[in-house]
């Protein structure tokens, strides 16, 4: 398995929270688990993805499987009010998945980028869904990002962050690759769709928001890049103020894709 770089502080594990909130309109639309009774969710931590899934598909049962303890300590929490749902937590590391029963459906949201055999846990997936279930998988393409006007803190911080990453075992693109993961795991009838933001002055109040967001992802793994020597603060305050300036600048454009697959089970 590959580094969790964002850490598992109580700040953090209010960040995840928030940002399943934050993003729930873009990852959504595409997702129908309608017809689905039992899913296998892979990589849950605080639960943030599984309340929202809890409050749009009400017949779901849900199977969380998380490697960390202390997300999993947290996701009870979060997941109080659900207590009369089929919730279950599991502490497994999915690429060792064993469970025993099989589903219907699967869900993974940002968590194959922090891995560093994802092909493993796909497959581990694949051997424990139903014939003719469904997964959906939500990932990364960092690559995609672009900004204007030009700003050097937040470009050096953005390589030096993608980097750390790259460093402890992650693909910061990985979801330019799902449909071959997919593939090669032996799922069908494969879709793929970006998602993401394109935003600049003619919405400054989505501007703004984006730009906040953005900066507490970066902040998220700040401490643990500026520990290992990758980076110095004053990057760091750099970074924070180049997004200021992006949320304000009358020229600004802010872009970002992430991308989404589907497919089933034969």
């Amino acid at each position: 398995m590959g580094t969790y770089i964002h850490g598992y502080l109580e700040e953090e594990q209010k960040r995840l929270l928030e940002q399943a909130g934050f993003l729930n309109s873009l990852i959504y639309p595409w997702i129908d688990l309608s017809q689905s009774k039992n899913l296998l969710e892979i990589g849950s931590g605080v639960g943030g993805q599984t309340r929202i899934l809890l409050e749009k598909f009400p017949e779901l049962s849900i199977t969380c499987v998380e490697i960390e303890a202390r997300q999993l300590a947290q996701a009870k929490h979060n997941l109080s009010k659900f207590q009369d749902r089929n919730v279950e937590l599991i502490q497994q590391d999915a690429s060792q998945l064993q469970v025993d029963k099989k589903f219907d459906s699967a869900f993974i949201c940002w968590v194959l980028e922090h891995i560093s055999q994802p092909q493993n846990v796909l497959e581990r997936i694949f051997s424990h869904l139903e014939s003719g279930a469904i997964i959906y998988v939500t990932e990364v393409f960092n690559s995609s990002f672009q900004f204007f006007p030009k700003l050097q803190g937040l470009t050096e911080y953005y390589q030096a962050y993608n980097s750390f990453q790259i460093q402890h075992g992650g693909n910061p693109d990985i979801g330019l690759q799902l449909g071959n993961l997919l593939h090669q795991a032996g799922f069908e009838k494969i879709e793929l769709i970006t998602g993401g933001f394109h935003l600049d002055q003619s919405q400054p109040e989505k501007l703004k928001l984006m730009t906040d967001y953005w900066k507490s992802l970066m902040l998220s793994s700040a401490a643990e890049m500026v520990d290992s020597g990758i980076i110095e603060n004053t990057l760091v305050k750099r970074m924070e103020s180049d997004l200021d300036k992006l949320a304000t600048d009358s020229k600004a454009v802010f872009f970002y894709q992430f991308i989404q697959a589907k497919a089933f089970k034969p």
